[in-house]
């Protein structure tokens, strides 16, 4: 009588995935895992599965991630022009490379998420009120120093060159 063939062993990623796959994973106990179940689920029509109270909050922070993100670039951009602009003899070369990253990014930013240029005006006064604020504490200067609105467009602050 010949053995039955010996089955091959199963990987650790199949056995977690096919336990994934049979018990519904916690949002609050296994983040990643609950987050590659409710894509599986999406990826398989099964809707009613899904935990669609935390998937409707990951999504909506998702979006506020991205916009924090571009807050994030627009206010060293701004932030390093106003030093830039207004204390010309302690330029460095980590300023001219700050403004430069930080419209690269945020071109990155807009590119990706094309829907943000519908406030871009209002993201850039927050932005900029922040730089001003950060800049009046960094540089020692008076925050009057700094005008309250940017003194330089959108465009202008996008197309700086460190001359």
């Amino acid at each position: 009588m010949t053995p039955p063939p010996i089955a091959p062993a199963a990987t650790p990623e199949a056995t977690s995935h096919e336990a994934a796959s049979h018990e519904t994973l916690s949002y609050e106990t296994d983040y990643y895992g609950w987050l590659q179940q409710q894509a599986d689920l999406l990826r398989s029509g099964r809707f009613a599965e899904l935990d669609l109270d935390n998937v409707l909050e990951e999504l909506a922070s998702l979006g506020r991630s991205e916009k924090r993100a571009l807050m994030n670039q627009m206010r060293p951009l701004y932030l390093h022009l106003l030093k830039w602009h207004y204390q010309p003899t302690r330029r460095s070369r980590s300023w001219a490379i700050s403004i430069g990253d930080a419209q690269d990014a945020i071109s990155d930013l807009l590119s990706d998420n094309p829907s943000f240029q519908a406030n871009l005006g209002e993201t850039v006064a927050q932005a900029y009120a922040k730089a001003r604020r950060v800049g009046a504490r960094e540089t020692g200067l008076p925050i009057d120093t700094f005008p309250p609105e940017p003194p330089f467009t959108w465009a202008e602050a996008m197309q700086f060159e460190v001359q």
